[in-house]
């Protein structure tokens, strides 16, 4: 039997779906196939890399270089960057728009790393806002909601949803009493804007193809925050409780949008939760070892599972 008599065979047999069936028989019959996400992928991790070491560059010889140079260097990759974005920007559209050239997204992006670089060293050498580091996250939480909806990129988008998330941490952490209580409180409080915000925002159907990231981000946050309540020493009983009906109605929603992210969000959170109340008194290391590797292994296995199905037709 040939190998494409076999996957024939696969998808009659419903070992494979129709679409598997036909990409790997395009791969054996040596077609050419789109490596599209891979490359967008690799070029946002080059983008990150290359702001990772311009930040190390800057920090390890900005007493050599000056500040004057590293402001200046700074300043133009910044002004650079935003210029070449507003000058070939399409019209505002509030639905998706694609990128009016190859490399746009990627210029969007280094523009936003490098203000952050810059607002960093502006401070730490200035202080020019007396270590109000708050004041900044809230400012370029701003700047990138603007930049990411003006532009249509969801990379910058999670930039503007973490400094928001970094703006509610810096605000809690000013608090000196019962801060890990109060941090688990607002980003039980910040989980719950960010998806009804992402909800408003794609009801009104300004950029409503941005729910998913919102979306993903609230459900990290609020399952992160419950399951740093299953941790305590007292009263975990209760978050434990909450955990399992978060971790249910995640796993609920990937299964009806066939989404897996949210499937597997529902597996390791409540994966972890579930185990640290199973083991927390437990002194046997030979059973701590037995017990993650049978359900570790369990847990790769229905993930899995889980995934392949999502690849079959309904």
């Amino acid at each position: 039997m040939t190998i494409l008599a076999r996957l024939e065979l696969w998808k009659e047999q419903g070992t494979i779906s129709s679409e598997q069936q036909a990409h790997l028989a395009s791969l054996y019959r040596g077609e050419p196939f789109s490596l599209s996400l891979e490359l967008n992928l690799l070029l946002y991790a080059g983008v990150l890399a290359f702001v990772a070491g311009l930040g190390w560059t800057i920090s390890t010889w900005s007493q050599q270089l000056g500040d004057v140079l590293v402001l200046a260097i700074l300043s133009i990759l910044l002004t650079a960057s935003f210029w070449y974005c507003f000058s070939r920007a399409s019209a505002w559209s509030a639905a998706e728009t694609a990128a009016p050239t190859p490399i746009f997204d990627y210029v969007l992006y280094l523009g936003s790393l490098v203000w952050c670089v810059e607002l960093a060293y502006l401070e730490n050498r200035f202080h020019v806002l007396s270590g109000q580091w708050d004041l900044y996250l809230l400012a370029t939480a701003l700047l990138f909601f603007f930049l990411a909806y003006r532009f249509d990129n969801r990379f910058v988008l999670s930039l503007a949803l973490s400094s928001l998330a970094g703006w509610f941490g810096l605000r809690i952490s000013h608090w000196l009493s019962h801060q890990d209580a109060a941090y688990r409180q607002f980003a039980l409080l910040y989980s719950l804007l960010v998806g009804v915000a992402g909800a408003i925002l794609q009801r009104l159907k300004l950029k409503p193809h941005f729910f998913g990231t919102y979306l993903n981000i609230a459900t990290n946050v609020l399952l992160w925050a419950i399951l740093s309540g299953v941790f305590e020493r007292e009263g975990n009983g209760l978050w434990l409780v909450f955990l399992l009906i978060a971790c249910g109605s995640s796993l609920a929603w990937g299964l009806k949008r066939r989404e897996f992210a949210f499937v597997a969000y529902a597996a390791v959170y409540g994966y972890v939760g579930v185990s640290s109340l199973l083991i927390r008194n437990a002194s046997d290391f030979t059973f701590i070892l037995a017990y993650f590797t049978i359900t570790a292994i369990a847990m790769i296995v229905m993930l899995v599972q889980i995934a392949r199905h999502f690849g079959r037709p309904e």
